[in-house]
């Protein structure tokens, strides 16, 4: 059943994750199993940006009408009628890597390691509108053993990487900015924990000492089983979750208060975004399924860099 307001755009997508509202009405996403980046048309005319290969996973707009990307590399999948969904490492994976995508299309690779450590996993991004960006490494699932995960920043030109968190043992996944660029909300996929870190410079975040694993302070240990994903940030500083297995919509706010939930029409909605008129309308990811749905959001989203 799909939540009040709520309108599918578009069916038949390969596992569509990270979307990015596009001034035109349309959103640009990408198809982890189908190794692409695609535009959705306000009307659901699909047409490809670029073709990536391995498992492109996030997505941010950059500057001069490009395209920032996180690639995983490469998952395994599982797919039966109505269900398509990754279950670890692909025996052909390629390895990480964060990609930008030129306004033509064209695709070059950014960095795929942070000295002397290869880059796993590289999941979700935002763009701090100070020349750099903030990303999550999810870490890759093999069939007796996994991978940390982590929390980076690095510079848009390729010059610079940072470890800024490690190790986040769930799996490093949704991240995002408060409004004043001052915190990092960073969500554990495995333990369904929201994490929130005090940002002090470029890649630098103040960390609070052990039993902390990696320096955060937990803002929000979600109720029950349920599973992580990619989150988008509100205008008021709200956080909003897309929450596996539960197939929910989760909004918490700074203070770590769980505000309001909106049921999903499938258990795994992976990611939101925000756009359109006064930035209230919401667009959901429905990967399992192939599907995006728009809907009408109770709150304005914020503006994130080069919207």
């Amino acid at each position: 059943m799909l939540p009040e307001g709520a309108e599918i755009v578009a069916e038949g997508l390969r596992f569509p994750e990270g979307p990015v509202a596009l001034p035109d009405g349309a959103v640009a996403l990408v198809e982890v199993a189908g190794g692409r980046v695609a535009r959705v048309a306000p009307d659901g005319a699909v047409t490809t940006i670029a073709t990536v290969g391995g498992a492109p996973n996030g997505l941010a707009a950059g500057p001069d009408g490009s395209f920032i990307l996180c690639n995983n590399g490469g998952f395994s999948w599982h797919e039966e009628p109505g269900m398509l969904r990754p279950t670890g490492q692909a025996a052909d994976y390629s390895g990480g890597r964060i990609e930008a995508i030129a306004a033509d299309g064209t695709v070059r690779t950014l960095y795929h390691r942070c000295g002397n450590h290869a880059l796993r996993g590289p999941n979700d991004l935002q763009l701090d509108g100070k020349g750099g960006f903030w990303f999550s490494d999810l870490g890759k699932v093999r069939g007796r053993d996994r991978d940390h995960g982590g929390v980076y920043w690095a510079a848009l030109d390729g010059s610079r990487i940072v470890e800024a968190a490690f190790p986040v043992p769930g799996g490093a996944n949704g991240i995002g900015l408060s409004p004043d660029g001052e915190k990092l909300y960073v969500a554990e996929t495995e333990t369904g924990r929201l994490w929130a870190f005090d940002i002090l410079g470029p890649g630098l975040l103040h960390k609070s000492p052990w039993p902390s694993p990696h320096g955060g302070n937990l803002l929000c240990q979600f109720p029950g089983f349920r599973r992580l994903d990619s989150l988008a940030v509100t205008a008021e500083g709200n956080i909003v979750v897309a929450t596996l297995v539960s197939g929910e919509v989760t909004t918490v706010s700074p203070s770590g208060e769980i505000l309001d939930v909106v049921r999903m029409p499938e258990r795994m909605p992976t990611n939101i975004c925000f756009g359109g008129p006064g930035m209230r309308t919401a667009w959901v990811t429905l990967s399992t399924t192939g599907r995006l749905l728009r809907m009408p959001w109770r709150e304005a989203g914020l503006r994130l860099p080069f919207a």
